[in-house]
């Protein structure tokens, strides 16, 4: 065994260990973000026992044994949202093994048939690549979220801890994808009115009607659309303004739990999310009419959400950029965008969209620590975090590349010195 390896297991060993008892640790000093009724803290404290958020305060005494961190009044936030992202599914997208995001059509799994019953959180892999290098930008979860392959049904994703654990998913956090509008009508037969007509069919299916050889799902699937017809969270990926409320007023109708996901003309029927308390995951950079879905596309959108009482979350869409989370953020703030309402959009108001908001996006007193101490404000591109704790761990803030940025440079400072 080389010698390498042998330190890569051992503090691969150390690491797990401490996981099971976590340092007791005394933020002392920060800018305590809390996202919480307590507000923002200026040179407050945080403690943390085993994990566990204990106090939040000013001027808190250190327990016997406790680590002191002072923070000299530096940012103490949430752990961020990464979005909607194959973060723990894709690796390389155009490997079949290191993708699994997506169900084939050519698989005979597929069968012409929907799979609303596909759970993409079952092939999640904590130790992807992409895990470390998205936490060190600070994001401490995401959503997992199915691709869509030739239905508009792309199947079931959840909320994943990226703490490095394999039981990540995180509990009552499933949602159901619908992938609707221009790009959803192509696959339900070129018309977006197919596409309601389709769903119609299969809502028919789970409640009990016979469909015979032309049925649109398997029994396994008439179980799960029937779960998300009582309630459930259902995303509904569409762009265009009569689209979303098309889809709010389907929603309404059937039982559903809507979050739009996409939105690039959400601001045009701001007052009618508002009113219908649908909140809008959105990229604050689409501003290009890419499609005809999005001629409205713009930089403000987010800023006219908000103003018109929207909850709104960020998320790039891609799963390389999961990580630059607090770059849409900051985009936002450039184009109207409060500061407090933008990091609001990457931590408290994702948790409450999602149904995590119990365990994440706040920090709070007896909930898990899940938060980011930085160097200087969290929307600043040449801000860095300095500590993360995921899911009550203290996590390295190391990644592939910068352990390969590390070995190069060594090489480099050895060939000079030579």
């Amino acid at each position: 065994m080389t010698r390498p390896f042998t330190w890569c297991v051992l503090a691969a060993a150390l690491w797990v260990a401490a996981g099971a008892r976590a340092e007791d640790v005394l933020i002392r000093g920060a800018t305590v973000y809390t996202e919480s009724r307590q507000g923002t803290l200026g040179h407050g404290d945080v403690l943390l026992h085993d994990g566990s958020v204990a106090a939040i305060g000013v001027a808190l005494a250190a327990p016997a044994g406790t680590t002191v961190i002072e923070a000299h009044g530096r940012p103490l936030t949430p752990g961020l949202f990464g979005g909607m992202s194959g973060v723990g599914l894709e690796d390389v997208a155009a490997e079949p093994q290191a993708n699994d995001t997506t169900l084939d059509a050519q698989s005979p799994a597929w069968n012409e048939q929907w799979r609303p019953e596909l759970d993409i959180t079952l092939a999640y892999n904590p130790r992807s690549d992409f895990v470390p290098i998205t936490r060190l930008e600070g994001v401490t979860w995401t959503m997992l979220a199915p691709g869509v392959g030739d239905t508009i049904v792309g199947g079931q994703g959840a909320a994943v801890s990226l703490d490095g654990r394999f039981d990540a998913v995180l509990p009552d956090s499933h949602f159901l994808l619908l992938d609707m509008g221009g790009d959803g009508a192509r696959r339900a037969g070129g018309t977006r009115a197919a596409e309601f007509m389709l769903l119609d069919q299969a809502i028919a299916e789970a409640h009990g009607v016979a469909a015979g050889a032309g049925a649109l799902l398997h029994p396994a699937g008439r179980d799960v659309l029937a779960r998300y017809l009582k309630g459930g969270h259902v995303v509904f990926r569409v762009q265009r303004a009569a689209d979303i409320l098309a889809v709010l007023s389907f929603a309404r109708r059937n039982g559903m739990n809507p979050v739009i996901w996409g939105g690039a003309e959400a601001w045009v029927v701001g007052r009618e999310l508002a009113q219908a308390h649908v909140p809008v995951v959105l990229n604050p950079l689409e501003d290009l009419p890419k499609s005809f879905d999005r001629l409205g596309a713009t930089l403000d959108n987010a800023a006219r959400l908000a103003r018109s009482g929207v909850l709104i979350a960020f998320s790039s869409d891609n799963t390389e950029f999961a990580r630059t989370a607090r770059q849409l953020a900051g985009n936002a703030v450039a184009h109207g965008l409060p500061w407090e309402a933008a990091l609001a959009a990457l931590t408290a108001n994702p948790a409450d969209v999602f149904g995590v908001g119990a365990t994440r996006g706040r920090i709070e007193i007896g909930r898990r620590a899940d938060l980011v101490l930085w160097s200087g404000d969290p929307l600043e591109l040449a801000s860095l975090p300095d500590r993360v704790w995921a899911n009550g761990r203290d996590v390295p803030l190391r990644s592939r590349q910068t352990e390969l940025r590390d070995r190069y440079l060594k090489r480099l400072a050895a060939g000079e010195a030579r």
